[in-house]
């Protein structure tokens, strides 16, 4: 087995991280920042390609990277056509769907487009892994309750993939053994049902389903919404922005920020701690919901995100599922990690490669 130099990419709306690795050894670890005075210069999200390209680049020949030892180059995957899990090169086809954003626009459409025109340059493949777009729910799952909506799949597959993985091994077996509910909770919430290798139920958390989060408000009466969608007090766009960026934690405390949440809990506020509390309540009621999706056969509730470091919010939580099955705790999010290891995967044969295709 040779070794595999990689190079990482993953773009955000306002940065983009860099790493290498050595087969699952990282040796660099770079993150550009975006003032929003200079992305404001852009009309559309791909007009910034050139420039992200630019950066990565000249970030890359600041750190006495040797581009030629590169062997592949993987991206954070955006907007496409629904997939399974698993690792994708990176062809026309794909790129396409992620130009005209056939399931939304934003940066992270942007990585297989830099890792392309990197990988072209040096003749080597260059791959996704785990997009946003995953979709592998049970067709039961998919009901919403009228025809005119599909539930679809949209939330965190590849940083709670990668989690139970991890977690399957330290267990003494494979992801593909194991039956999980996985909780990704970061300025997004996704709770999901993991059946033997495939995520079969969990809530849209890009698009308004399941807990409310510390900027998105979660699934909420659906008549109510309509009342606010007609009362005139909102453009389209305004209200999509109080639901999603400004709801959840930023609505009623004024922060996204789990830490500063805690601060004002240990300070004594007492609304604080309801606010946060209901969070946690939501969030366990999700869990308990995939509690039956996966008929009781559980191996290990999983809490995985940004605010799985805060051991408050993890207490609020536990009292609540600790009876279904083990907690454990894996806080970060750890997206260059889990894209060097689907690679790595792919590269060692230990997992066959996916084609992405209209």
């Amino acid at each position: 087995m040779g070794n595999n130099f990689l190079l990482i990419i993953n773009p955000g709306s306002t940065t983009t991280k860099l790493a290498c690795f050595v087969n699952d050894e990282q040796i660099l670890s770079e993150e550009i920042e975006h003032r929003s005075e200079v992305l404001d210069k852009f009309t559309t999200i791909f007009d910034q390609l050139d420039y992200r390209l630019s950066l990565i680049e000249e970030k890359l020949t600041d750190n006495n990277v040797d581009n030629s030892k590169f062997t592949a180059i993987v991206a954070r995957g955006g907007n496409m056509k629904p997939v399974s899990g698993g690792t994708y090169e990176i062809n026309e086809e794909m790129l396409s769907d992620l130009k005209i954003g056939v399931m939304g626009q934003h940066a992270s459409n942007l990585g297989a487009h830099l890792a392309k025109k990197l990988a072209e340059k040096l003749d080597i493949p260059c791959f996704v892994v785990d997009p946003v777009v995953v979709d592998e729910l049970a067709p039961v799952a998919r009901y919403s309750g009228t025809p005119l909506i599909q539930r679809k799949s949209k939330d965190h597959p590849l940083n709670q993939k990668a989690v139970g993985r991890i977690d399957a091994h330290n267990e003494g077996g494979t992801y593909e053994e194991m039956n999980y509910i996985i909780a990704h909770m970061g300025g997004g919430i996704s709770v999901a049902a993991h059946n033997h290798g495939e995520i079969i139920d969990v809530n849209n958390a890009l698009n308004g389903d399941g807990p409310f989060s510390p900027e998105r408000a979660g699934g909420l009466p659906v008549t109510s919404v309509i009342d606010l969608c007609f009362s005139g007090d909102y453009s389209e766009n305004e209200l999509r922005a109080v639901l999603v960026g400004n709801g959840g934690l930023k609505a009623y405390l004024g922060t996204t920020d789990g830490r500063e949440v805690s601060k004002l809990i240990n300070e004594g506020d007492s609304h604080a701690k309801e606010v946060y509390q209901a969070m946690a309540y939501q969030i366990s009621k999700e869990i308990g919901a995939m509690a039956t999706v996966l008929k009781g056969q559980i191996n290990g509730i999983l809490l995985t995100g940004g605010l799985a470091f805060d051991d408050l919010l993890i207490g609020y939580i536990s009292e609540y599922c600790n009876f279904l099955a083990d907690i454990r705790i894996y806080p970060g999010e750890n997206e260059m990690v889990a894209l060097a290891a689907g690679v790595n995967r792919v590269m060692n044969n230990e997992e066959k490669l996916k084609k992405y295709s209209q």
